[in-house]
């Protein structure tokens, strides 16, 4: 299934794995080294055979460049988008973090220009959360909240950290979900987990994304935007002289921004944060006279949120983690929210839904047959290797069928009253009351086992969070986080 989305790149020869400036900066053998190997998605690079002569890297992504214009001086812009092949899978069956410190829906994007013998890029990540954490789905729209703050996530979280910083260099981290309701904990645990930490090379702010930019104000992005100018200033980019072989310029840090999905207020802030540099970029090429401004420019600005880049980059990460594409792209293309936009945001969660709740199952199989984490053993039997697919429960394969049926009878005498064969109004109205009790009595037993009506995946079983809600949050849970002492944040 991952295979149908369409978002797998390779090239013969240019590694698409790799920045621009990674390239630059490091030989091909120090580039084969397994930190380096995060895009390829094979799970041959990591045996013990080398195999990389024979393996073509292929990374899944997305990739768009576009030739453009602005002031008659024409040159190529687009994006490289890297998705990380450690912890794979699907929305609600890939959240947080694993003992090794790699992080679910770990993506970094790219925005590049090509102009006569330069290159510039601009790098950012994002990544789920890097704390223990899960929402199980459960039927409800929405899923039941876990965190287990521990200090064995402590020392998850430093790992993710160091090898980040090692990669990239200092950490800006811009955290954007909600500073209430139920994104609360969240954000309070990954705050504590930053303290804790107490690394000088972490940056972290959290802009309440729905706070700031609710009831359409979304100019309002450029408060974060002003509030990190020196920072992104400090970081610098990277500008890479093809004729000198040389660097003129290195990017010294990373944007790591992060929502609840990494997807969808995400995406609107890395497009937002990538068009300030990329302004910045072009005037110091010359494309771009110092008093000019990229939005006065109406053909790129066309081209910069309409044309299959940034929008389209925010579809494609969004379909191979929750299925469907991303919301908020209104923004993305035009600038400004719509209604349409909105309408359009309310089938894709409709769709989410359906999808994260009874098809994400087999789709988190796909990520782990085709990236390893589920190998098939020749000399297993195969009753063996059938014995992760459990059949339902009768009751279970039974409720949908008579809710279907309820339902049908309940229409069918509501559009045709004659259909019933009750002359008396009291009788049809009791009629049509006894299907709605049949849908209500169906729904509320759905709900009630909702676990069970879930589809799970069958190949790399889950953690049992029902036992271990003790140790963490639920979303009606108070229980203080752990408190760790200096020895144990070593």
């Amino acid at each position: 299934q991952p295979l149908k989305n369409n978002t797998f790149y390779f090239s013969y020869d240019y590694d698409l794995t790799q920045s621009v400036q990674r390239q630059a900066q490091f030989s091909p053998e120090k580039l084969s080294e397994p930190s380096f190997k995060r895009f390829i998605c094979s799970k041959l690079m990591d045996a013990d055979i080398d195999a990389s002569d024979f393996i073509l890297p292929v990374m899944q992504g997305f990739v768009e460049l576009e030739n453009v214009e602005i002031n008659n001086k024409k040159f190529v812009w687009g994006l490289i988008t890297r998705r990380s092949r450690h912890r794979p899978g699907t929305r609600y069956f890939s959240r947080g973090i694993d003992d090794q410190g790699h992080v679910s829906n770990f993506v970094e994007t790219e925005q590049i220009v090509l102009y006569q013998q330069s290159v510039l890029s601009y790098v950012q990540t994002r990544g789920s959360i890097p704390v223990y954490w899960a929402q199980v789905i459960n039927l409800k729209y929405t899923p039941r909240l876990w965190i287990g703050e521990t200090r064995k996530s402590l020392a998850a979280a430093r790992a993710h950290f160091d090898e980040q910083i090692r990669i990239y260099g200092p950490q800006i981290l811009v955290n954007l979900i909600n500073k209430k309701g139920y994104e609360l904990p969240m954000g309070q645990a990954y705050a504590r987990t930053v303290e804790q930490l107490n690394d000088p090379r972490i940056y972290y702010t959290h802009f309440d994304f729905h706070s700031e930019c609710s009831k359409m104000r979304w100019h309002r992005i450029q408060l974060l935007v002003d509030q990190l100018k020196d920072k992104l200033a400090e970081q610098s980019y990277t500008c890479y002289d093809v004729a000198d072989k040389n660097l003129k310029k290195t990017q010294t840090s990373v944007v790591r921004s992060n929502c609840m999905d990494c997807l969808d207020r995400t995406n609107v802030v890395q497009s937002t944060l990538a068009r300030y540099v990329l302004t910045l970029q072009l005037r110091e090429i010359g494309i771009l006279e110092p008093s000019q401004k990229l939005e006065d420019q109406e053909n790129f600005m066309h081209s910069y949120r309409n044309a299959v880049v940034w929008a389209d980059n925010a579809d494609g990460v969004s379909c191979v983690y929750s299925g469907t594409g991303a919301l908020k792209t209104d923004f993305t293309r035009t600038g400004q929210r719509t209604k349409a936009g909105a309408l359009k945001d309310l089938q894709n969660s409709i769709t989410r839904y359906v999808k994260n709740n009874f098809l994400d199952g087999n789709r988190q199989d796909s990520f782990d047959l085709i990236l390893g984490n589920f190998n098939i053993q020749q000399d297993q039997p195969a009753s063996a290797q059938k014995a992760a697919y459990t059949e339902k429960p009768l009751r279970v394969r039974v409720v949908p069928y008579i809710l279907a049926f309820a339902l049908f009878m309940l229409l069918t005498n509501i559009l045709h009253p004659s259909y019933s064969g009750f002359k008396s109004y009291a009788a049809y109205f009791l009629l049509l009351l006894f299907w709605v009790s049949v849908l209500i009595s169906g729904v509320r037993f759905a709900l009630k086992h909702g676990d069970d009506f879930v589809q799970w995946p069958s190949l790399v079983k889950l953690p049992s969070y029902d036992n271990v809600f003790e140790v963490g949050y639920t979303e009606k849970g108070s229980m203080a986080p752990p408190e760790l002492s200096k020895d144990e944040l070593l």
